[in-house]
């Protein structure tokens, strides 16, 4: 049992809170049983370390059966060592290391997609976290993210997916021109979330074809030549009293309006 919170090992993981650790091993870090429990079914082969409590693994004994499965070993810890190796203040017993497996957006449009994400400069963790989460629950086949976006395997954008980081493909690092060229290729029509474009209802036919929502900074929105490399811009109509909407809000409400004409469409 680990029970040194200032050991190397430990010191290792924790390191992985930060973006130059995660960038110079390739690693990052999983907290709590739903992370753990989600990469050991959809991504066994990149979970490389399993930490947990004797209290936390009886209490969530699925996951000792998916990680015998996945021939990981389970390292038990006190729970001073998960505090020190954890970013969250409670991160309930349980802490893996995962291998990053990033995709190339050559990949990603290759596929033949029909609904894709492209994130441009999206800064906070919790927002970027949301949407991917969003993608995966209205069937999108892959999140973009360009070079200027929250570094998707930040903790706090892991825990704000809920484990759909591991079930479709994510292109990190992109150039934002690189991406719009492939999606032209493979035939989706860009479209940019703007403030500045056209009404939403007027566009909802064109959904059901393959698309790439691009959607930008949660304070400025898309600038201008990120705009104008999209095919279209539209805005989502607010017919209350609110400023506007949250970002992951009306990525939410983007992308399943077009899972629901797509769907319509078949």
């Amino acid at each position: 049992m680990l029970e040194n919170p200032r050991s190397p090992r430990v010191r290792a993981v924790a390191k992985l809170t930060k973006r130059s650790a995660r960038h110079e091993t390739g690693l990052f870090l999983l907290e709590g049983p739903q992370a753990a429990r989600e990469a050991l079914a959809y991504r066994p082969a990149t979970v490389v370390e399993l930490f947990a409590t004797p209290t936390a693994l009886e209490k969530h004994s699925d996951i000792r059966e998916q990680a015998k499965r996945a021939g990981v070993e389970v390292v038990f810890t006190t729970e001073p060592v998960l505090d020190a190796m954890a970013d969250t203040v409670t991160p309930q017993g349980i802490v893996a290391v995962a291998r990053q497996t990033p995709t190339s957006v050559r990949e990603v449009f290759a596929a033949s997609p029909r609904l894709v994400v492209i994130c441009e400069e999206v800064r906070d963790p919790g927002n970027l976290g949301t949407i991917i989460r969003a993608a995966d629950a209205a069937g999108a086949d892959a999140v973009v993210l360009t070079g200027r976006t929250v570094d998707p395997y930040n903790p706090k954008v892991v825990r704000a997916t809920t484990g759909s980081l591991f079930h479709l493909p994510v292109a990190v690092g992109v150039d934002l021109g690189t991406a719009v060229e492939h999606a032209h290729l493979a035939g989706v029509r860009v479209i940019a979330a703007d403030v500045g474009g056209a009404d939403f209802l007027a566009s909802r036919d064109l959904l059901a074809e393959p698309t790439a929502w691009l959607f930008g900074n949660e304070a400025r929105g898309l600038e201008d030549d990120a705009i104008a490399l999209a095919d279209l811009s539209l805005r989502l109509p607010i017919y209350g009293a609110a400023e506007s909407l949250n970002l992951a809000t009306a990525a939410s409400v983007c992308l399943y309006e077009t899972a629901f004409a797509q769907r319509a469409a078949s």
